[in-house]
């Protein structure tokens, strides 16, 4: 008998839109598997099956995964309303169909993984799972270690919405501080947001890491892309991450 998996993740894992996306396709009838509108949730299906979307053939691309530094000046967004210039931009096109896991606002660089596998990106940015990104964040004046305990018991940066972060100084840099912080969360201009609640604006914001991918190697606007024993390391060190945030 052949090996059956969830249509969500199937249609998340082809890099058509994320698992819960998919549910939304399902239950409004959207999709078809073998010519038959399926519009339960729970649905399986074999990679044998034929599965249209709005009357379309779901294509089922080639996984791939970069990770991309990225340069100050860029949004990270596919189209931008107000005219501003976006990473599509500036990425070459063979990978200008991959799609970002999280963002780096305008003026931060950093990194960014991208990859058109649905299912990853899920996973690497759903707030039950607790993954690490690590910044290299240069603050105005003299950061104390009161401040940084301060943004680790939490600061309400909008309302009803509380940041966390762990910190700690590497160095001071004349009248700056140059600072270490690793976030669990994603929440809008998070860092600059706490660090200008405790006096101390960002002068730059740079991600170094998220999980166990990191910069190394990399040239500000340069990709490259990730290697099969990488992928798989990843999606390893997530299963890993997801353990202890459920067990929590």
């Amino acid at each position: 008998m052949a090996d059956r998996i969830r249509l969500n993740k199937f249609i998340a894992s082809c890099g058509f839109c994320s698992r819960r996306k998919a549910d939304e396709y399902i239950l409004n009838g959207e999709v078809k598997v073998n010519g038959k509108v399926v519009n339960e949730v729970g649905t399986t299906i074999t990679l044998k099956d034929e599965i249209m979307i709005n009357n379309k053939p779901l294509n089922v691309p080639k996984l791939s995964y970069i990770r991309y530094y990225k340069p100050a000046g860029y949004i990270t967004t596919m189209d931008d309303e107000k005219g501003r210039k976006t990473i599509y931009d500036i990425l070459p096109d063979e990978v200008k169909h991959l799609k970002p896991v999280g963002r780096l606002d305008k003026d931060s660089t950093g990194l960014l993984i991208m990859t058109n596998d649905g299912d990853l990106i899920n996973q690497l940015t759903h707030p039950s799972i607790k993954i690490p990104k690590t910044y290299r964040v240069v603050a105005q004046g003299k950061v104390s270690i009161e401040k940084l305990q301060i943004m680790a018991k939490g600061i309400e940066i909008e309302k009803g919405q509380i940041a966390y972060a762990d910190s700690r100084i590497v160095e001071y840099e004349g009248k700056n501080t140059v600072l270490e912080i690793i976030l669990y969360q994603g929440l809008n201009r998070q860092i600059r947001k706490m660090l200008d609640y405790v006096g101390h604006p960002v002068i730059s914001l740079k991600r170094v890491s998220c999980a166990n991918i990191d910069l190394a190697g990399l040239k500000r606007g340069q990709f490259k892309y990730l290697k099969p024993k990488q992928v798989a390391d990843l999606k390893n060190y997530i299963k890993k991450v997801e353990k202890i945030s459920k067990s929590q």
